[in-house]
């Protein structure tokens, strides 16, 4: 079973949809005994950073999430939280991977939303995917390239579009929203 991360926020249903569309069982839900449990966690993201930090330490996920051993991935917002810093109201996040989220400049270029190309992928999210494909964006803030990045796009300037650490997975893109090479990211993550 896949536990898909509940915060009253996110992009649950489309991330649980394209799951059942690979044939994989899943369960929304922030209870922490069926999260500890699950053989794999997703923890997807649309929203406000601050906001969404703080329902995460009002549901006391902030200190379950980095604590998981099994995989997990995490999607657009939650890719972000799992950094240690946010711009978007100055926002400590679970730091997890050792980079900083920032604010793209200028103001009149963002957010960044549409499809953009990815490169310099590594295994095992990017298994069989091919060098320069296009993957879905929507966002207004950017993660560092760091030591944990795994796949990166150029759009104003070169950004994490994914990271790995351990067994934490993160994606600045939208798999569930990529089209098939979204659904080869996701193939791959079931996998681990």
């Amino acid at each position: 079973m896949i536990a898909i991360i509940k915060y009253n926020g996110g992009n649950v249903n489309s991330v649980q949809n394209a799951l059942e569309r690979l044939g994989a069982n899943s369960i929304i839900t922030d209870d922490f005994e069926l999260i500890k449990n699950a053989e794999k966690i997703i923890f997807p993201g649309v929203g406000e950073a601050s906001s969404t930090m703080k329902r995460l330490r009002e549901k006391g996920l902030d200190q379950l999430i980095p604590s998981l051993t099994q995989p997990v991935l995490g999607i657009c917002l939650g890719m972000q939280l799992m950094c240690k810093n946010n711009e978007e109201g100055n926002t400590e996040g679970l730091g997890i991977f050792d980079c900083n989220v920032k604010k793209f400049p200028p103001l009149d270029l963002v957010p960044h939303m549409g499809w953009n190309t990815v490169s310099d992928l590594k295994p095992p999210l990017f298994s069989e995917i091919s060098e320069e494909s296009d993957l879905y964006f929507v966002h207004s803030f950017y993660c560092e390239l760091s030591e944990h990045t795994t796949s990166v796009c150029d759009y104003i300037l070169p950004f994490s579009a994914s990271l790995q650490k351990d067994n934490f997975f993160a994606t600045q893109f939208h798999p569930e929203k990529s089209g098939k090479f979204g659904n080869q990211i996701l193939k791959n993550f079931l996998k681990i």
